[in-house]
């Protein structure tokens, strides 16, 4: 068993307790669930943005912890001053040591696309990432059958949210549906963690016009993303790398201008 089917064995039991906690009901009546949400894909392609998407990220898996007692509000301010396109939030605590209540602190201080970075296999989860004020959710196609996958992507449009489903090969872009609005590329592999671009330069070919692309995991190098963005892709999650600095937003700073300026020079070289 990976680490990723671990993940959902448990998920399905915490998903099967938050639903008697936090009925449907309740979750509704949250101020953000009819607000409207801000388009994820619109801002990933604004030409005046970064494309970069920013992730806040306490802990994970394979690295242990990253940044434990981050400041959700310092961080995620950080990162929009940085340039920033958008805002990413993990929300499992037990694996990645976040939480439903650091995407709100983030949208109280944030007026910008925010993705809900979770583990979804079930609508509730939908319904709860609109009550907590994202705009976009995740489906992960490695754990989600293809019917399956189509159901929660239909169900995420229809309350409003964008959807970025993440794949990890060519076969799984047999579950894109016209619900999907973005596809990451998840560059690491899953039964040794390790982490590889050529993942994405590889697939982002095969993915269609009518999707934003998004490159995603160990994007830790500037020059990357100036080669991934010539390839065809206008998003980067990025978390891990900014996260485990004193001030992530400081080094997401840089590592945005840094980018801006190998594309200067590559500009006035072709001039």
């Amino acid at each position: 068993m990976n680490i990723l089917e671990k993940i959902i064995s448990h998920k399905q039991k915490e998903v099967a307790e938050r639903k008697s906690l936090y009925p449907v009901k309740l979750l509704e009546q949250s101020i953000y669930f009819n607000t409207p949400v801000v388009s994820l894909s619109k801002y990933l392609r604004r030409e005046d943005k970064s494309g970069v998407i920013a992730e806040f990220k306490r802990r994970s898996p394979s690295k242990g912890s990253i940044n434990a007692h981050a400041s959700v509000e310092r961080v995620s301010i950080g990162y929009m001053q940085a340039g920033a396109s958008a805002l990413s939030v993990l929300t499992d605590k037990t694996f990645f040591g976040g939480s439903n209540e650091d995407l709100k602190e983030a949208r109280k201080f944030n007026f910008c696309p925010i993705l809900r970075k979770e583990f979804i296999i079930d609508e509730y989860q939908l319904i709860e990432a609109r009550s907590i004020g994202a705009d976009a959710i995740l489906l992960i196609a490695e754990c989600l059958e293809k019917n399956q996958l189509a159901q929660l992507a239909k169900t995420a449009k229809g309350l409003g949210l964008e959807v970025l489903m993440e794949i990890h090969s060519e076969a799984q872009l047999d579950k894109l549906t016209e619900d999907i609005d973005a596809v990451g590329v998840n560059n690491r592999n899953l039964e040794d963690f390790s982490v590889s671009v050529a993942t994405s330069l590889s697939l982002v070919n095969k993915l269609p016009d009518s999707v934003v692309k998004i490159s995603e995991s160990g994007l830790n190098d500037p020059n990357a993303i100036v080669e991934l963005r010539q390839a065809g892709f206008d998003g980067f999650l990025i978390g891990e790398h900014f996260m485990k600095h004193a001030s992530p937003g400081k080094a997401c700073q840089e590592f945005i201008q840094h980018i801006q300026s190998i594309e200067d020079l590559l500009e006035n070289a072709i001039a």
